[in-house]
């Protein structure tokens, strides 16, 4: 059988459609004659409703229906939306509140969904949204990190929604207090806006006994078992599809609370229902992502190798649970919160605490980027207060020898974390960077330099399932149980199975996102796609061959083997390929052969690490920041494609640049989001970066069968504490105090001229 192991073409099989036009997402295919949902949401932060009037707006010409909390649940639907809960360090579970998907008498932040309006079109929607009357009485809000204050949910004392921990908190304070150097640092992830290109959607249709739903997310099985539970139906009675999606980031991969509004307006209506929300009501509504603080300290021994770790995080978790928040700032930010170091004596303590905004949850890492740019601030602000190289500093405390297992208790299996940085010195050209340095000061900058070095732990379900149809056509569907968001996961499974079969790339078709024709799925998510896809695909091709090489004896003789795309036997001219078999065994009258599935299990993850290393300049006289320098060296094992995998680092580069020198998502004190539009919420853009030097250093995994190692989200992990160490740096150099990020002009301007000498 053939092996994986030559790098793929560089073209992406998906472009085609795409550049022309030709992509099918959710709203250009939804029923030309669906109806229009528009939700009318809350103008407030914190208020009980105690007038919500329909009447005007439901008797309204166009206006097919209007749902609210109350019709809902008189028509049978259980409103509320799961969440995951975590265990709590005195043994409880976290706090589980309800969250409506329409408000029931209290609403909770602005931009919650207090009604639903279906009309003909989205401006009759639009108009009837308005003659609702809803009489608001506003309640204090909780906007702050700290426990207490105004009470958010009855069922979370102190608006605590978890409090978790993981280490021996008597042995870290004893290492900690024996110590020969103790330094504590605070790290603020402020929050962002996640913004995918097309926004969310989803369109509805009921056939009397079946649901369809079609929605742009990440994975369909979480959905359908959702609509199933709140609408009172059989499994087998919701269908979930997803067509084309324009980005994911961890946003499109729950169930929102607009989904099951537009299925149960279907239903009730006979008709099929669309919804597209526009960009103001998603930076309104969609979940957040990062918002936390981190206090934590680094205890070092006389030669500065590391003694202990603390790190304590307080996250906001907006004002209800979202179906995957409490893990994130918890379970997931421990997989990798002691980074690439040797550290066996750590403690993670975590609390999420409710607020009067918008929900928070996955985005890009989800909990790893919080916890690698945490110690990678950690560890460049020791070096600076200790006097010593952050290179050196992290060199001597790396882990040396593998497998390593961690204070989390996974265990890394492969590693070479000093070659990785070796690598980027000689890439980034660091010995180089004091002559850049006197350059820019000549032209009146101040040029910093930060380092980071990360590793991931990839994420989600173990299993992964590829089914390989063969169709009357002669072309072969390859049905697979993660969702392309736009990674390019097409071209990647599609050439993989060609290289594995000897079948013509443009014979194959992938099929995704369908939960009639794809029974279970993992989704996409957490960097595990193309590691656990590919692996299935080989699992399924190494079913199958031997299978259509058995059926084949009788033609060919004994000994069949499959070499260089075709089957053949000793002493036979006679060579068939992978069609031309399926083709005789349609004939004969063997179906069986005509579609193979195959589920594979990895016990284990992987660990995709690297380095990086970022160069700013910072303009005294303004607080501009600009990128001048960037590199990365990665340790994504055996790469399928490396053109993708370029493309994902320096995708997950640019939205961690992003998030540490501009996005930022405010709040007034009343609990109004002030940055809601493009306006107000800054973006980076491609002129805000130099081109990317990426380079990599494999070791192969030894946990799947590929050697391979998620690279998705690595670019976000590593990037984060690059950039915001390259931006300390030059403002260390300037005798400024500290800021928090993100690091936007005004604020480094502001620290830069309230220090002694005026930034001079």
């Amino acid at each position: 059988m053939q092996k994986f192991g030559k790098a793929q073409g560089t073209g992406r099989i998906e472009d085609l459609r795409f550049l022309t036009g030709q992509g099918r997402y959710t709203d250009d295919i939804a029923p030309r004659d669906a109806l229009f949902a528009v939700f009318l949401r809350a103008p407030v932060a914190h208020a009980k409703i105690t007038r919500l009037d329909v009447a005007e707006a439901e008797a309204m010409p166009g206006v097919h229906l209007v749902l609210t909390a109350e019709r809902m649940e008189a028509a049978g639907v259980k409103i509320g939306l799961l969440a995951a809960a975590v265990p709590c360090r005195d043994g409880s579970k976290g706090a589980q509140p309800e969250r409506p998907v329409l408000a029931r008498g209290v609403v909770r932040h602005v931009g919650e969904a207090v009604a639903m309006i279906v009309a003909e079109t989205p401006a009759v929607a639009l108009d009837a949204a308005e003659r609702i009357e809803v009489d608001y009485s506003d309640l204090a809000v909780k906007l702050d990190l700290a426990p207490g204050g105004v009470e958010v949910h009855a069922e979370a004392a102190e608006n605590r929604a978890y409090d978790w921990g993981l280490g021996d908190g008597a042995a870290v304070e004893a290492a900690l207090a024996s110590s020969a150097h103790r330094v504590r640092h605070e790290v603020v992830h402020g929050r962002v806006i996640v913004n995918p290109m097309e926004p969310r959607a989803c369109y509805a249709e009921w056939d009397g006994k079946r649901l369809h739903v079609c929605v742009n997310g990440q994975g369909v099985w979480v959905l359908k078992g959702d609509l199933a539970r709140m609408l009172a139906l059989d499994r087998a009675d919701v269908r979930v599809t997803t067509p084309d999606v324009g980005g994911g980031f961890g946003l499109k991969g729950m169930t929102h609370p607009e989904y099951p509004c537009i299925a149960q307006a279907a239903r009730m209506l006979g008709r099929p229902v669309r919804w597209m929300a526009e960009r103001t009501e998603s930076m309104l509504a969609d979940n957040g992502a990062r918002d936390l603080v981190v206090q934590t300290e680094l205890g070092f021994d006389a030669d500065f190798r590391i003694t202990a770790y603390r790190a304590d995080v307080t996250s906001n978790m907006g004002a209800y649970n979202s179906q995957f928040a409490q893990p994130i700032q918890s379970v997931l930010f421990s997989k990798v919160f002691t980074g690439c170091y040797d550290i066996q004596t750590a403690l993670l303590t975590a609390q999420g605490v409710y607020t009067h905004t918008t929900p928070l949850d996955a985005y890009r890492g989800a909990g790893r980027p919080e916890a690698i740019l945490t110690i990678e601030r950690a560890m460049d602000n020791a070096a600076r207060v200790l006097g010593l190289d952050p290179f050196a500093l992290r060199e001597r405390n790396f882990i040396q020898a593998f497998p390593y297992r961690m204070v989390n208790g996974l265990t890394i299996d492969v590693g070479d974390f000093y070659n990785v940085l070796n690598m980027l010195r000689r890439e980034a050209d660091v010995s180089g960077y004091p002559s850049r340095r006197a350059d820019s000061r000549a032209r009146g900058m101040m040029r910093g330099i930060g380092l980071a070095t990360y590793i991931e732990s990839i994420l989600g379900s173990p299993n992964e399932t590829a089914h390989v149809v063969y169709e009357d056509d002669g072309t072969v569907s390859l049905l697979v149980g993660t969702q392309s968001n736009g990674q390019g996961h097409e071209t990647v499974y599609t050439r993989m199975l060609a290289e594995q079969t000897g079948i013509d790339e443009s014979l194959i078709r992938i099929v995704q996102g369908d939960s009639d024709r794809i029974a279970v799925g993992g989704g996409t998510g957490g960097s595990r796609s193309v590691t656990l896809q590919g692996t299935a695909i080989r699992g399924v091709v190494a079913v199958m061959i031997p299978a259509f090489a058995e059926f084949l004896q009788a033609e060919l003789g004994e000994g069949v083997a499959f070499e260089d795309g075709r089957f053949g036997a000793p002493g036979s001219n006679l060579r068939v390929t992978m069609l031309e078999a399926a083709e005789r065994a349609r004939k004969a009258g063997r179906d069986d052969l005509l579609s193979h599935r195959e589920t594979i299990n990895l016990p284990a993850g992987s660990f995709p690490n690297g380095a990086h290393l970022a160069e700013v300049e910072l303009d005294p006289e303004t607080g501009f920041v600009r990128l001048d320098r960037y590199s990365v060296v990665d340790d994504f094992g055996t790469m399928i494609n490396p053109d993708l995998v370029a493309g994902q680092v320096h995708g997950g580069i640019a939205q961690g640049y992003g998030q540490v020198v501009m996005e930022a998502a405010r709040f007034d004190d009343h609990g109004q989001l002030q940055s809601a539009s493009f306006m107000d919420y800054a973006m980076p853009r491609a002129a805000d970066f130099p081109m990317i030097r990426f380079a990599t250093a494999p070791t192969p995994s030894t946990t799947n069968p590929l050697g391979m190692k998620g690279c998705g989200e690595a670019g976000t992990v590593g990037s984060l504490g690059a950039v915001a160490n390259a931006v300390v740096d030059a403002l260390a150099q300037c005798g400024a105090a500290p800021v928090d990020m993100p690091f936007t002009p005004a604020r480094l301007w502001s620290a830069l001229h309230a220090s002694e000498g005026g930034g001079s």
